[in-house]
């Protein structure tokens, strides 16, 4: 048999599961991440999958089409820090891409600075964000010890401070956190926060392999800060955090992060993902290098849609009524709602 390429859904494929299993794969192209994504927004995904001469699959691409008030465009993958295509074979690239990019609808993907789509001279990179990790390596002590001393410093600052974060795997935690998310972003970012229905698909998605945790930080009886980890494969992934302000000089985050380290090594984790830090957030990238001793850069690639349709105006509505809703007037349950009506917009 010759090699073939073939189109299939991501989220039910055992052989994407495979793929997204394997070196190139991360919890963004994860079967669970991909329907939790499209679950929440009424999305149908696509992927096409390279098959080798004796039908084993060797390469993989998956993409969400969306048409809406801002035009048609392919996102691969929407809300996802990332998603490399599963490859690094220039030829088998070409073929999963090949009809994916058309004059019709842009396709945008986000990916490392070394995989495969950069040196696809069709692709324009149109952003840039950095990417930190921690290899967990060595014993709990080796780890902590490479840590900056600034984080082992607010480290044991949050333990004298009385600070206890506790590690929950139950949904009502994940809601919990959910209040605190809305918060932070109205107040500090002025932007919507994903629906709590997002963190639910999530919930469902991951919890039944036990690949969820939500760590909650408590001064007394009050809750001062959260973060959601995912796990895949072999690394843990930080994927929410939100902290009261009031609270910062508890030193709440530095508690949860080092608690989300302890919790990844003690399951075995090879790496702690911290994610995607845009460029204009140096305040975010120096926090997270406190943690990491991994850093690269993520890009934002684009191709095609010469003549797609496309809305300028809506853009321009849907920031004015983000500004609108995280007004300080406005109370947090009117954000949230807002947020849940007008997320599926903003990729």
């Amino acid at each position: 048999m010759r090699p073939e390429t073939v189109l299939t859904d991501p989220r039910s494929d055992p052989r994407w599961r495979l793929l997204a299993q394997g070196p190139h794969g991360s919890v963004f192209t994860s079967p669970p991440w991909i329907d939790a994504i499209c679950a929440t927004y009424d999305f149908t995904p696509t992927s096409t999958i390279r098959l080798d001469g004796d039908g084993q699959p060797r390469a993989g691409l998956a993409w969400v089409p969306i048409s809406d008030i801002r035009g048609d465009r392919l996102s691969s993958l929407p809300f996802s820090d990332r998603a490399e295509p599963l490859t690094d074979d220039q030829l088998s690239w070409k073929a999963l891409v090949g009809g994916v990019i058309t004059a019709a609808a842009p396709l945008t993907l986000r990916c490392f600075e070394g995989a495969v789509p950069v040196g696809d001279p069709r692709f324009q990179q149109v952003a840039a964000a950095a990417w930190h990790g921690t290899p967990l390596n060595g014993s709990a002590e080796e780890i902590r010890q490479r840590l900056s001393q600034h984080a082992r410093r607010n480290i044991a600052l949050s333990e004298r401070e009385g600070v206890r974060v506790e590690a929950h795997t139950e949904r009502d935690a994940v809601h919990r956190f959910h209040g605190l998310h809305v918060s932070l972003r109205k107040r500090k970012y002025r932007l919507l926060a994903q629906p709590v229905e997002l963190f639910d698909h999530i919930w469902d998605a991951f919890a039944r392999d036990d690949a969820i945790v939500t760590m909650l930080a408590r001064a007394g009886d009050e809750l001062i800060a959260g973060a959601v980890f995912l796990t895949w494969g072999d690394a843990l992934y930080y994927k929410f955090g939100a902290s009261r302000h009031d609270h910062l000089a508890l030193r709440p985050n530095d508690a949860i992060f080092w608690a989300g380290i302890r919790w990844g090594f003690q399951r075995g984790a090879r790496l702690v993902d911290w994610g995607l830090s845009d460029l204009d957030q140096p305040g975010l990238i120096a926090y997270k290098r406190k943690w990491a001793t991994e850093e690269r850069q993520i890009v934002t690639l684009r191709a095609g849609g010469e003549h797609a349709r496309s809305n300028s105006q809506a853009g321009m509505m849907l920031g004015e009524l983000t500004r609108l809703f995280t007004n300080d007037a406005v109370p947090d349950e009117v954000t949230r709602q807002a947020g849940a009506l007008l997320y599926r917009y903003f990729c």
